[in-house]
């Protein structure tokens, strides 16, 4: 298992900045955030992400995963191929997508039907530049918020090219207890989100906190991952919004520890 950050809140750091950050949290690389507003972005991912993953592999560091924009679903937005191409030639081996979402208008089935030719389109990009195509679990109306909902969107598609992003925190509102769900997607598995949520009466979704203080099973997460040998990048989330960078790097290296902590113990 590799341990990376997401580099969604340390917005408004520059790239030597979040490879010192990088490096204070402990882990080995960056979800690296692709999105409007940071140093690699859909205008320049092409040109500039290779140049930056060169930077990290100076640094002893590597860039496993990049996260999209949130409409980033469909291989017709105009820089799609431009993320493919960087992506692929930078080394990035998993490209998070963004999100569908059902409505009653359309319906759930017709949804899926629409999304799996949306997969096909960048299937084949993945297939063309390398990079995996990964859905990312999310509660709330987001399509493939859990393991069996997310299969009715990747079964049957070539795992080499499209895969799951299961995410504990998420999975732990709305999802099948984790052995069960990380076992349903086992195939699809992909990439892996390290967050705690946690859900109160009232409550419209679920909110982060601090690991161990939500509803995740941490010690069967471990082991599961453990018993079926997931080797692939593992992605902190430390989604501390609100806080300051310098709080957020703080949190970060506090989860990286309290999971370091639990792997001794089982």
């Amino acid at each position: 298992m590799k341990f990376i950050m997401f580099t969604k809140h340390l917005e408004g750091l520059d790239i030597p900045d979040i490879i010192k950050a990088l490096k204070s949290v402990g882990v080995e690389g960056a979800d690296l955030c692709v999105r409007p507003g940071y140093p690699v972005n859909p205008d320049n991912v092409d040109k500039d992400l290779p140049k930056v993953a060169k930077k990290f592999a100076d640094e002893g560091l590597c860039i496993p995963l990049v996260t999209t924009p949130g409409d980033f679903v469909n291989a017709n937005i105009p820089y799609a191929e431009r993320m493919y191409a960087g992506c692929g030639e930078a080394g990035v081996a998993n490209i998070k997508l963004g999100y569908w979402h059902w409505s009653a208008s359309n319906g759930y089935w017709n949804t899926v039907d629409k999304i799996r030719k949306d997969l096909e389109g960048l299937a084949k990009l993945s297939e063309k530049y390398g990079p995996k195509t990964c859905i990312h679990n999310h509660s709330g109306h987001s399509m493939g918020l859990n393991s069996c909902s997310v299969m009715n969107l990747v079964k049957g598609f070539d795992p080499k090219y499209v895969g799951v992003f299961s995410d504990t925190g998420h999975l732990s509102i709305v999802g099948e207890p984790i052995d069960m769900a990380l076992d349903i997607v086992k195939e699809y598995l992909s990439v892996i989100a390290f967050k705690d949520l946690m859900r109160r009466p009232g409550d419209s979704g679920g909110r982060v906190v601090r690991m161990g203080e939500g509803f995740v099973d941490w010690k069967t997460t471990l082991k599961t991952l453990k018993a079926i040998g997931f080797n692939g990048p593992i992605s902190f989330h430390s989604e501390y919004g609100g806080f300051p960078v310098e709080s957020v790097i703080d949190l970060a290296r506090i989860d990286v520890r309290f999971i370091n902590g639990l792997l001794k113990e089982i």
